[in-house]
């Protein structure tokens, strides 16, 4: 195998621990690629743009809101459409968090609508082998809530994810 090329990709899933609820956003019908989907904030990394700064950016584009990054729930390799080299990506997901749970969304045109749903709604909802990775995002970041010592999230906090 020759030496990949790929783009990168960031996915952050937005949590309110008051009421055990995630931000979900339903894609615009315009998309060219999985339009009308659910899905957490997502987009790609500019050229020159670390994980943690273009995670930061996405969510500013697509909510207009700032937030406070947890922690590393996973990453990813997939095919954004066909698979091509060109739409070839590695993606890192991290699990955050509203400084203040009523702060207002303001969804940009990349999306039609938004939603707080727990993880039964999601997983009611999201039944297609195609959508699971958000079901099994979605779960991870339950379990590392629960397991992950305080201590480290607020390290995270302090030091941010970039070596």
């Amino acid at each position: 195998m020759s030496i990949g090329k790929f783009l990168g990709g960031v996915g952050v899933l937005i949590y309110n621990p008051a009421d055990n609820t995630y931000l979900m956003l339903q894609r615009a019908r315009t998309k060219d690629v999985g339009a009308g989907n659910w899905e957490c904030i997502t987009g790609r990394v500019d050229q020159g743009e670390g994980f943690e700064t273009a995670a930061l950016r996405e969510v500013q584009e697509e909510i207009g809101v700032p937030i406070i990054l947890d922690m590393l729930i996973g990453t990813t390799h997939f095919y954004r459409g066909e698979p091509i080299p060109d739409n070839e990506l590695i993606g890192v997901f991290y699990g955050a968090h509203l400084p203040h749970a009523d702060m207002p969304i303001r969804i940009s045109a990349e999306h039609s609508q938004y939603r707080w749903m727990t993880p039964h709604e999601i997983a009611d909802l999201l039944t297609d082998q195609a959508h699971r990775w958000i079901v099994h995002l979605v779960n991870r970041d339950q379990m590392m809530r629960q397991m992950l010592p305080q201590a480290l999230i607020a390290i995270y906090h302090h030091e941010g994810f970039e070596i």
